[in-house]
């Protein structure tokens, strides 16, 4: 059997032998046989009163594959999205593969083979039995797919959840593959699967699962596609089931020690209390562990995600393979282990997929939610486009068409001779007061930002010595970045610093995105890209050096990089995890997937948000504008987003998983819009009451939402249930809510403890009318666990 942990870069060449290292003992962890977390996973281990766990039960799914998405280089002809894509069979796993601590049946890639279903209403049968959950690895198709599924139990009763995942192109899930089959050959870019789970009640028989509505698998229609599905039964009484185990390069801790991830499952039918004192540890020769893990509060079926902090040994070298074992004990004894390949300690990266691969999104950055975007260039001189249009930062890619109105609108307003670069010395930051704006960021409640170092337009907003296009040689004749980080580390030090930064420019006349350097769009006379000299090397001579003054000069905790295309970023994103790695007190730093290779830390939907938790680790990016991330001026105060949206918008997102990156755009000036200002000080008020539900917390195993609910998880702490419209009197919550007889439970901003019931899978809570005024935008209910 194979095993395949978390997000795993399949079939990428390894390069230096330190990433070859890394790629196999990373994630080739053993998977002993028996259940699906090995023979000792949720074992008892003495006279401590734990119970066993049943083993998992892969679901054959044979009967019910419509679709041949899996293709091999001997055996074409798959199919996946209606356009004649398909994934690499031969990066993928055959057999019995354990997939995010889940052993899967992996379907056949041989051809003509069906090997997936696209969920389109089919009710499928399930061996009879009591469930804890359903597991499935899916993967979607043009755009994330999602719906409601149905379970069917003996009884004739139902539950509902939402089932759903990701878009497969956008490379991030526990399964990932480096390539994809094209109709006429391949194409080199990541696409992934990704597991997903369906609560069940274990208390009832359960024989059916009627899969959500979506597809079909055509061109432009989003479908959920459903590879493997697996049921984890309960055990009886008090019992533990450590799901996965690894190693990461990730730290956590005051003392920043590397970190082994683990997650743990309750699959008896008690809870665990800290009277069971439940610690999760490593065991492994080279290495020691310095911060174990507790699990103070679990229910029956719950998850908890651990992060155990662990350090090599004297004479452990960095990056050292070593087999050892993640341990879950209490109650005088062990409750369950699971055998782990581990890597000790995190070895210089170096410039490959499979190195680069084994870096992930911090724990700060995961705990952080809410940060602010802003979009600020040359481009906010002009500050046009039609309401809900195009962006208003794409003003000069938008000018040349005439087609678009921006191409109207300037020879209207400027003259059709008034060339683009005419706006530099327009763009004066005359008003730029740093310190006021990290202060309104962290007023807003955000915990980190991220500003445009450079946009598409190729106007560098800090001193780049490869080019005298940038703001201190011309218009603000000073360093914005410079300016804004030194007042953050001044005075709002708890803020983490980020840069945006365009891998292309649209007309740069060594690389043109837009294939054509400066011209005037009415004449088509050659016009200056000011500050720019001809004749470089794009990548090695300017691209690459000015991200390596962005990592040198500044130090930045997020480089969030745009739109990819040509790029070193394996060399550069080399230097930027070693720089941060390698310092006098190391720091965990973070990018995107938008730098042009396949490894990342995150992914980015633009302007949409998923309709169900994504595992891999992402943030979604819009403005307060209704289409913009650079001011518009065009946009009347009353076609922003409101307090209320911005705050639905950041509970739903992270009740997924996500992060909610919220753009601002400032004015030429450098001020910020007066309605902006004040949406962000709307939604710093309603963190201030609200924000422990947010902040720190993780998404929900058993689903995201139910109706207008979110729910959020303080693991071992408490439970939070939000609710994005007023709940009227009495609050009904019809979810299997993690809740025992004595806890309190309360909503925040009132605190006084509310009258509650749980009776038959319905949890019911009395709200009176002060509670209820005292909430607004999303109303946060909290079940208490520390009793």
């Amino acid at each position: 059997m194979t095993t395949f942990p978390r997000r795993h870069v399949l079939g990428m060449a390894a390069g230096a032998a330190v990433g070859s290292t890394l790629l196999t003992a990373q994630n080739a962890v053993a998977a002993p046989a028996g259940t699906a977390g090995g023979p000792t996973a949720g074992r008892s281990a003495g006279p401590a009163g734990w119970g066993s766990v049943p083993d998992a039960v892969p679901v054959p799914l044979d009967g019910w594959f419509d679709n041949d998405g899996i293709d091999t280089a001997d055996a074409r002809g798959g199919d996946f999205d209606g356009s004649g894509y398909s994934f690499p069979g031969e990066e993928l796993p055959s057999g019995t593969a354990v997939i995010g601590g889940v052993s899967f049946i992996i379907p056949s890639s041989a051809a003509g083979a069906k090997n997936n279903i696209v969920a389109s209403g089919q009710r499928v049968d399930l061996p009879a039995g009591r469930y804890l959950s359903a597991s499935f690895l899916v993967s979607c198709s043009y755009g994330a797919a999602s719906g409601t599924a149905t379970v069917h139990y003996a009884d004739g009763s139902t539950s509902d959840a939402a089932l759903g995942g990701d878009d497969w192109y956008s490379g991030g899930g526990e399964l990932t593959t480096s390539f994809r089959y094209s109709p006429g050959g391949t194409d080199p870019h990541p696409v992934a699967m990704s597991v997903t789970e369906l609560w069940l009640d274990p208390s009832r028989d359960a024989v059916a699962v009627t899969l959500p509505t979506t597809g079909p698998a055509t061109a432009g229609t989003s479908a959920l596609h459903v590879f493997a599905l697996t049921l984890q039964p309960p055990a009886a009484g008090r019992a533990l089931l450590l799901r996965s185990a690894a190693s990461t390069n990730a730290l956590t801790g005051p003392k920043a020690t590397q970190s082994v991830e683990a997650t743990v499952l309750n699959a008896g039918t008690a809870w665990i209390t800290e009277a069971d004192e439940v610690r999760v540890d490593v065991q492994v020769p080279g290495g020691l562990t310095v911060a174990p893990a507790s699990v103070p509060v679990l229910g029956p079926g719950e998850q908890a995600r651990l992060r155990i902090g662990i350090r090599n040994a004297a004479g452990t070298a960095p990056g050292t393979a070593a087999t050892g074992s993640v341990r879950a004990t209490g109650r005088g004894g062990t409750a369950a282990t699971r055998g782990a390949s581990l890597v000790l300690g995190t070895p210089d990266y170096q410039p490959t997929d499979a190195s680069l691969s084994t870096h992930q999104a911090p724990y700060w950055f995961s705990d952080a939610k809410f940060g602010i975007f802003i979009h600020w260039g040359v481009y906010s001189v002009p500050a046009w486009s039609p309401v809900g249009g195009s962006y208003a930062e794409w003003y000069w890619n938008s000018m040349q068409s005439p087609g678009d109105p921006v191409y109207q609108y300037h020879a209207q307003t400027y003259g059709e001779d008034f060339a683009y670069d005419d706006f530099i010395p327009m763009f004066t930051a005359s008003r730029f007061d740093p310190r006021s704006w990290v202060e309104l960021f962290r007023d807003a409640g955000a915990e980190y930002y991220v500003l445009t170092s450079k946009h598409h337009e190729g106007f560098a907003l800090w001193d780049t010595k490869v080019s005298d296009r940038n703001a201190v040689r011309m218009g603000p004749h000073r360093d914005l970045v410079k300016d804004l980080f030194t007042a953050s580390r001044t005075y709002t030090p708890e803020l983490r610093n980020g840069l945006y930064f365009s891998m292309p420019e649209w007309f740069n006349p060594d690389n043109p995105w837009m294939g054509h350097a400066p011209r005037n769009p009415y004449t088509q006379a050659p016009v200056p890209y000011t500050g720019y000299t001809a004749g470089k090397d794009y990548v090695s001579e300017y691209q690459a050096p000015q991200m390596e003054e962005l990592i040198h000069g500044y130090d930045p905790d997020v480089i969030w990089c745009d739109i990819g295309g040509v790029n070193d970023s394996h060399h550069v994103l080399t230097d930027y995890f070693n720089h941060a790695k390698n310092r006098g007190r190391p720091k965990d730093v973070t990018v995107n997937n938008r730098s042009g290779i396949g490894p990342h830390d995150f992914s980015t939907p633009e302007y949409t948000t998923y309709a169900n938790t994504v595992v891999a680790k992402w943030e979604a990016s819009r403005g307060l504008d209704p289409h913009s991330y650079g001011y518009n001026s065009a946009t009347p105060d009353d076609r922003y987003m409101t307090a209320e949206e911005v705050v639905q918008t950041l509970v739903d997102i992270v009740s997924k998983n996500g992060n909610f990156l919220l753009d601002i755009g400032p004015k030429a000036d450098g001020t910020i819009p007066a309605i902006m200002e004040q949406r962000l000080r709307e939604t710093g008020q309603w963190l201030r009451v609200n924000g422990e539900s947010v902040y720190g917390t993780t998404y929900w195993s058993a689903m995201a939402q139910l109706g207008s609910l979110r729910f959020s998880v303080q693991q071992g702490r408490a439970f939070y249930i939000s609710s994005l419209e007023d709940p009227g009197s009495t609050l009904v919550v019809r979810a299997p809510v993690p809740v025992r007889k004595g806890d309190k439970v309360t909503m925040l901003g009132h605190d006084r403890p509310l009258d509650w019931e749980f009776d038959g899978g319905t949890l019911t809570v009395q709200v009176p009318a002060a509670a209820r005024a005292a909430g607004r935008y999303a109303w946060v209910f909290k079940v208490d666990w520390s009793r």
